[in-house]
C-alpha cells in the first residue's frame, strides 16, 4: 500500500547554531533576520558600552550586521558564531573611536578638546541597559571613568560587567590568555576607583 510521505518543513526558529550559519552563509534572508533578531541586544548593548552614544551605537550595529553577512562565508566554526561577532562588534566600535578622536584633533575646537580628561567632560546622556543605576549622574560618571581605561582594559570590563561574560568567553573574544584577562580586569577596576575617588573628591 501506498503511503504518502509525511514532509517536515523546518522554521528558523529551530534550526540549531551550525544549521543557522549554513542557511546565512547560503545568503538565505530569513536566517539572516533571525540571527539579527538573535544577537541585536548583544550587539547593540556591546557597541554602547564602548562608544557611549546611543544613535552612534544603533549605526554602528546596523555595521556590524552587514559585515556578518558579507563575511560570514569565511566564518570557519573555530570559535562561537558569538565570539565572532562579539570581535567584529570591538572592531567597529574601536574604529568609530579613533575616527571620533581624529576629527577631535583636527577640529577647530583643538583646545577644549586637547587631552583625554577634557574629551570625557563631553560624553553625551546615554542609558545602558547594563547599568542598573537610578541616580542618572552616577551613571554618567562612572562612564567617563570607564572611558579613561588603557584600549583593552576598557573592552575586559566591558565585555565583563555590561555583557556578563566570564574570563574564559573574554579571553577568546580578545584573543589572550585567562591569566591576561584577570590582570586586565584587575586593573581596569583599581583605575576605575582612582578615577572615581579622584572625581568625588574635587566634585
Amino acid at each position: 500500500m501506498y503511503v504518502e510521505p509525511v514532509i517536515i518543513f523546518r522554521t528558523q526558529a529551530t534550526l540549531n547554531e551550525q544549521q543557522l550559519i549554513l542557511a546565512v552563509q547560503q545568503k538565505e534572508e530569513p536566517a539572516f533576520a533571525r540571527l539579527v533578531a538573535d544577537y541585536q541586544p548583544m550587539v547593540y548593548n556591546t557597541v554602547l558600552g564602548l562608544v557611549q552614544h546611543d544613535q552612534d551605537a544603533e549605526d554602528i550595529a546596523q555595521e556590524v550586521f552587514i559585515q556578518v553577512y558579507q563575511s560570514i562565508s569565511s566564518f570557519k566554526g573555530e570559535s562561537k558564531l558569538s565570539t565572532w561577532i562579539y570581535r567584529i562588534c570591538i572592531t567597529k566600535s574601536l574604529d568609530w573611536i579613533k575616527h571620533r578622536q581624529r576629527k577631535k584633533r583636527f577640529g577647530f575646537i583643538q583646545s577644549i578638546f586637547g587631552s583625554s580628561e577634557e574629551t570625557t567632560l563631553q560624553l553625551p546622556d546615554f542609558h545602558h541597559p547594563g547599568v542598573q543605576l537610578a541616580n542618572k549622574e552616577r551613571a554618567a560618571v562612572l562612564f567617563k571613568a570607564i572611558n579613561l581605561l588603557p584600549e583593552n582594559q576598557r573592552i575586559a570590563f566591558v565585555l565583563q560587567k555590561m555583557e556578563g561574560l566570564g574570563q574564559m568567553d573574554i579571553a577568546a573574544i580578545m584573543n589572550q590568555s585567562e591569566g591576561a584577562i584577570e590582570s586586565l580586569l584587575q586593573r581596569a577596576k583599581q583605575n576605575l576607583r582612582k578615577s572615581l575617588h579622584d572625581y568625588h573628591k574635587t566634585d
